[in-house]
C-alpha cells in the first residue's frame, strides 16, 4: 500500500471561512488530484488498482473507502453497494475501509471538511461513489480489451467477472494491475435505474460478520497495539470546575499504574490496563475549583427558559403583525412545552487512541468529523498538520456524541501525550476510555429547552396567526460552526422544523432565546426536530380536534402543497387503519414531519396497563427518503429511530443538582426496554428523487404520535417530557 500526500498541507487562515478550511492529513493509500467527482487518477502498486474510493487487489478483493464515519448506521455498507453495482463486482468480494483523513479529496460536500452527520452520507455521496465504480469498470474493460486485442465494446463484466465471447476471462483482481494506468474517463456512463443488480435491493451488510465475531481493533474500546497504555481523567463534577489540588498518594500504590498526570481538564492515571486505572483514579483526591462551574439545578435552569419565551427574541420569522392577529382572534389556544437535557447513551463510549513520538502523530478512534480532528490535534500537539494522521475505526454508536466541535477527546488525550513527554516517559500509544459514568456526567446533551406557543383562530376555526418562542443554550453559538452556520445570530438548528414548515398558517412568527450555562451541548439525533416536531404536530393536533376535525384530514388540507409529505401521511394512515376503529382498548395517533430531505408519518397505536401506564402497541410508518439504496437498511433505520426516540419521551432526562449531573448509568436513565418496544411496520415510498437522509428522520415523529394518541383517549396533552413525568411510565 502507498502512503503518499498528494499536496502539501497549510494550517487554517484565521477568518470567519476558517472552519471551511482547516487542513487535512496524511492518506492511506495514494490520494491524487481529482479530475471528476468520485473518480481521480489511479495507480498501481504491486499489481493493485489504486483509486481515492476504490481498490482493487491481486487477491480479487474490492476494497471500498467510505469517507464517512459507521457508527452503525449503514453508511459503509451502502457506499460499498454503490461502488458495486456501477463496478459490476460480486457481493462477496467487496470489503469496507475508512478513508484517511484529507478533505482535499474526502470532503462532505454538505460540509465543506470531511465529516458524518445531519443524515447527509448518501445524499452526499450517492453520485460520488456511482461514479468511482464506472470510471474503475470502463478503465478495467479498456485495459482488458488491450490485453486480449478486443473491441472493448464486445467486454462485459457481470458478478466480478471481465468475459468475452472468444472464452477470454478474467476478474478484476487479474486486471487490477494494468487498468490503473488507463486514463480515467471524464465521464464515465451510470447505469439507469433498471439495470442496477444491488441499489433498491436488500442485500446483507458487509460490516455483520466482522462485529458478529468481534475481529480485533474493530471498535475502539477492544484496540490493541504493542505497549499501549490506557488511561482514565478524573473531571470536574460540575461543568466548568478545574482542579485547584490533588493528592495522588494512594492512587499511585495500585499496581500496574504508570503515571498520575495533571492536564487542563482534571487528573489522569496512566496504567497498564484499564482497572487498575480506574481503580487508581477512585482513590484520588482531588479538591476542585468551581468558582467558574456551573451550580445551578435543573429547576432553575428550566425557570429561566420559561421566562425567556416570555419575552421577545431574536427575530428567526417574521410574516407579519402576529400580535395584532392574536389580539382579534374569535380564540386563542397557548401552550407551553419543556424538554430536559438528554444523553446520547451510545454502546460504545468515547475512547481514543494516540502514539505521539514528540514529532509525529497517528491516532485511532471513531473519527466523526475528521477535518476538526485533524486540526485540533495539531494545534494541541504544535506540529505541522503534515504531522498528525487519522486512523478512522468504526463506533458502536453516536447520535451525535462524536461529532464535537471542539473536538475535545482529542484535545485531551492529545494534551496527556504531550505531558507523559514532558514528565519523561517513553513515546508510548496511550488510549483514553471514558467509562459509562464518564460519558453520562460528562455533558455534551441535548439541549434542555422551553417553548410558548399562542394560536389564533377565527370564528371559522381557521388559524390567522402562529407565534412561537422558543429557549435554550444554542449548539452552534461559540463554536467553529457559529461563523458558517449562523446568519444574523440566528441558530436554525435550533428552529428547524418550525421557521420552515410548510403548514399552510397565514402568520407564522418565531423568536429564539440563548441561554447561557456551561453545561456542554451538541446535537442530538434529529437535533432541533427533536423537540420542534413534537410542539408542531401535537399543537396541530390540538387544533384539529378542538375544531372538530380528524387529524389526518386536517393535516391533509394544511399540506396540500407539499406532496411528498402528502403521500406519506395518506400512506401510514391507509396501512395503519386510520379510517377504522381501533381494537378495543387502543388509542391511535399521527404525526408528520420533514428533516434531513426525508418525510416520515408515523401512526402509534397504544393502550394503557392496569397502572395506568403507557405501552406503545404499534407503530406504522410510512417513509420517502428519495431513491432508496437498501429498504432493509432503510427500515433498520426508521425501527431504530423509534425505538430511539421513544425511549426518550417515555422517561429519559439529564438532571442537575447544584451544578451536579444525577443519571449516571442506564440505572437512572433507562435505555428502551424489549418490554417497551412496539411492533413497527415500515412502509417505504418507491421514488425516482436523489436519496436523502435516513438515520435521522425516523426519530421525531414517534414523541407527538405518542402524544397524541394519549390526547385522543383522555383528552391530555403533554406538554413536559418524559412522559414518566405525567405518570404514564
Amino acid at each position: 500500500m502507498l502512503h503518499l500526500l498528494e499536496r502539501p498541507l497549510e494550517a487554517p487562515k484565521p477568518t470567519r471561512r476558517t472552519f471551511l478550511k482547516l487542513s487535512a492529513g496524511a492518506a492511506g493509500g495514494l490520494v491524487l488530484a481529482m479530475k471528476l467527482p468520485g473518480a481521480a487518477q489511479a495507480a498501481a502498486g504491486d499489481g493493485e488498482f489504486i483509486q481515492p474510493f476504490v481498490h482493487i487487489r491481486p487477491d480479487n478483493t474490492v476494497a471500498v473507502l467510505s469517507k464517512h464515519l459507521d457508527m452503525g448506521q449503514g453508511t459503509a455498507n451502502g457506499l460499498g453497494l454503490l461502488v458495486a453495482d456501477e463496478l459490476d463486482a460480486a457481493h462477496d468480494q467487496m470489503v469496507l475501509e475508512f478513508a484517511p483523513s484529507n478533505p482535499q479529496v474526502y470532503a462532505n460536500s454538505m460540509f465543506g471538511v470531511q465529516g458524518t452527520g445531519g443524515s447527509t452520507a448518501m445524499a452526499n455521496s450517492f453520485m460520488q461513489y456511482r461514479q468511482a465504480g464506472a470510471a474503475a469498470k470502463a478503465m478495467i474493460i479498456v485495459a482488458a480489451a488491450r490485453e486480449w486485442g478486443v473491441p472493448a465494446a464486445e467486454i462485459t463484466v457481470s458478478n466480478g467477472v471481465v468475459s468475452h465471447p472468444s472464452g477470454k476471462s478474467a476478474s478484476l483482481g487479474d486486471l487490477a494491475g494494468l487498468a490503473a494506468g488507463e486514463e480515467v474517463p471524464a465521464e464515465p456512463v451510470l447505469k439507469t435505474p433498471d439495470q442496477w443488480v444491488y441499489i433498491g435491493k436488500s442485500f446483507p451488510r458487509l460490516d455483520v460478520k466482522n462485529k458478529t465475531f468481534g475481529a480485533p481493533n474493530t471498535y475502539t474500546i477492544d484496540f490493541q497495539r504493542d505497549g499501549l497504555l490506557v488511561a482514565v481523567v478524573a473531571r470536574s463534577p460540575r461543568f466548568g470546575g478545574k482542579v485547584k489540588s490533588f493528592d495522588a498518594g494512594e492512587a499511585e500504590k495500585v499496581p500496574g499504574v504508570v503515571k498520575i498526570l495533571e492536564i487542563p481538564n482534571g487528573v489522569a492515571v496512566v496504567a497498564r490496563s484499564t482497572w487498575p486505572a480506574i481503580k487508581a483514579r477512585d482513590l484520588l483526591k482531588v479538591e476542585w475549583d468551581d468558582s467558574g462551574a456551573e451550580m445551578r439545578s435543573s429547576d432553575a435552569l428550566l425557570a429561566e427558559l420559561r421566562e425567556m419565551t416570555a419575552a421577545p427574541g431574536i427575530k428567526v420569522r417574521e410574516d407579519g403583525d402576529v400580535d395584532a392577529a392574536l389580539e382579534s382572534a374569535a380564540k386563542v389556544i397557548e401552550a407551553d412545552y419543556d424538554f430536559p437535557f438528554l444523553a446520547h447513551g451510545t454502546m460504545e463510549p468515547l475512547d481514543i487512541v494516540l502514539h505521539f513520538d514528540g514529532e509525529t502523530a497517528e491516532f485511532w478512534f471513531g473519527s466523526q468529523i475528521q477535518t476538526i480532528d485533524h486540526n485540533v490535534a495539531a494545534n494541541v500537539l504544535g506540529i505541522g498538520f503534515e504531522k498528525v494522521r487519522i486512523n478512522t475505526l468504526w463506533a458502536g454508536g453516536s447520535f451525535g456524541r462524536r461529532a464535537q466541535g471542539d473536538a475535545h477527546p482529542v484535545a485531551e488525550v492529545a494534551a496527556l501525550a504531550k505531558a507523559m513527554l514532558e514528565a519523561g516517559m517513553d513515546p508510548a500509544p496511550v488510549k483514553v476510555v471514558w467509562t459509562r459514568e464518564d460519558d453520562m456526567t460528562g455533558g455534551y446533551y441535548r439541549p434542555m429547552s422551553a417553548h410558548r406557543i399562542r394560536v389564533g383562530l377565527d370564528a371559522d376555526n381557521n388559524v390567522t396567526a402562529f407565534k412561537y418562542n422558543i429557549a435554550a443554550k444554542s449548539i452552534m453559538k461559540g463554536t467553529p460552526f457559529e461563523s458558517v452556520m449562523m446568519k444574523d445570530g440566528v441558530d436554525h438548528s435550533m428552529t428547524e422544523g418550525v421557521h420552515d414548515t410548510t403548514y399552510a398558517f397565514p402568520l407564522v412568527n418565531m423568536d429564539q432565546a440563548f441561554q447561557e450555562t456551561q453545561v456542554p451541548v451538541l446535537w442530538w439525533r434529529s437535533v432541533g426536530h427533536t423537540h420542534t416536531a413534537y410542539v408542531m404536530e401535537t399543537m396541530v393536533d390540538r387544533i384539529a380536534r378542538e375544531t372538530g376535525k380528524d387529524p389526518v384530514a386536517y393535516r391533509l388540507e394544511m399540506i396540500k402543497e407539499d406532496p411528498r409529505k402528502v403521500n406519506v401521511l395518506k400512506l401510514a394512515a391507509e396501512k395503519a387503519g386510520w379510517d377504522t376503529l381501533a381494537p378495543e382498548g387502543r388509542f391511535r395517533g399521527v404525526a408528520v414531519h420533514k428533516s434531513f430531505g426525508s418525510y416520515v408519518a408515523e401512526v402509534a397505536e397504544i393502550s394503557f396497563r392496569d397502572d395506568g401506564t403507557v405501552k406503545v402497541e404499534k407503530v406504522t410508518a410510512a417513509v420517502d427518503c428519495g431513491t432508496p439504496v437498501n429498504p432493509d437498511n432503510i427500515r433498520a433505520q426508521v425501527e431504530g429511530g423509534i425505538g430511539y426516540g421513544l425511549g426518550a419521551i417515555l422517561r429519559n432526562q439529564v438532571t442537575l443538582t447544584d451544578g451536579i449531573v444525577e443519571e449516571t448509568n442506564f440505572d437512572t436513565y433507562e435505555p428502551l426496554r424489549m418490554s417497551d418496544m412496539p411492533e413497527i411496520e415500515v412502509h417505504i415510498v418507491p421514488s425516482t428523487e436523489a436519496p436523502t437522509g435516513i438515520g435521522e428522520p425516523g426519530t421525531p415523529p414517534i414523541g407527538p404520535a405518542v402524544a397524541n394518541a394519549v390526547a385522543a383517549a383522555r383528552n391530555e396533552w403533554i406538554t413536559s417530557l418524559p412522559l414518566a413525568k405525567a405518570g404514564l411510565v
